[in-house]
């Protein structure tokens, strides 16, 4: 009734997405090559290259990303986790961010780059931080994804994530 209501005011639907959730450690638990994810509290310039929500990120953006209880950001290096190929600010293969707050770990902004996505770098990224948040004492795990999100949704739903609620982002038009 309300999402048609705001049409009917000539609102219009931006986003529509899930919200899921799971045991933390059977994330952690999977098969994944974690050596070459790179953990740290901010993000640096690589890390925000990668990053879609913002082409350049204010200062407000920054303080939200580093915001939480406890912050981790994960990064694998540009040349398909090869280091050596890739300079310190050259975009990575992917990314991800992780939010500790007691027993919840909050998973969000992970993004594998187009020409590296198939090869298991969103489940290295989330296993990495999911290990660590273990590390903290968390025990259980969300996320968000986009209802459009194919691939997301079958990559989170193959990690044992369960929908929790959904949500829509409105703008007035």
């Amino acid at each position: 009734l309300l999402c048609a209501e705001l049409e009917r005011h000539g609102w219009r639907r931006e986003v529509s997405a899930e919200v899921r959730i799971a045991a933390l450690a059977p994330v952690g638990d999977l098969e994944a090559d974690v050596r070459a994810v790179r953990l740290t509290r901010e993000p640096d310039a690589a890390w925000l290259a990668r990053y879609q929500r913002f082409s350049t990120p204010g200062p407000h953006v920054l303080r939200v990303l580093g915001s939480g209880p406890s912050v981790w950001f994960a990064t694998v290096p540009g040349a398909a986790g090869d280091a050596a190929d890739a300079g310190p600010d050259a975009p990575p293969a992917a990314i991800g961010r992780c939010v500790v707050d007691g027993r919840w770990a909050g998973f969000m902004a992970v993004e594998v780059a187009p020409e590296h996505r198939r090869r298991g770098l969103a489940t290295t990224v989330m296993a990495a931080l999911a290990r660590r948040a273990l590390d903290e004492g968390a025990s259980a795990a969300w996320l968000q994804v986009e209802e459009d999100n194919e691939g997301a949704r079958a990559l989170y739903d193959g990690m044992g994530f369960a929908a929790h609620h959904r949500y829509h982002h409105y703008r007035s038009a």
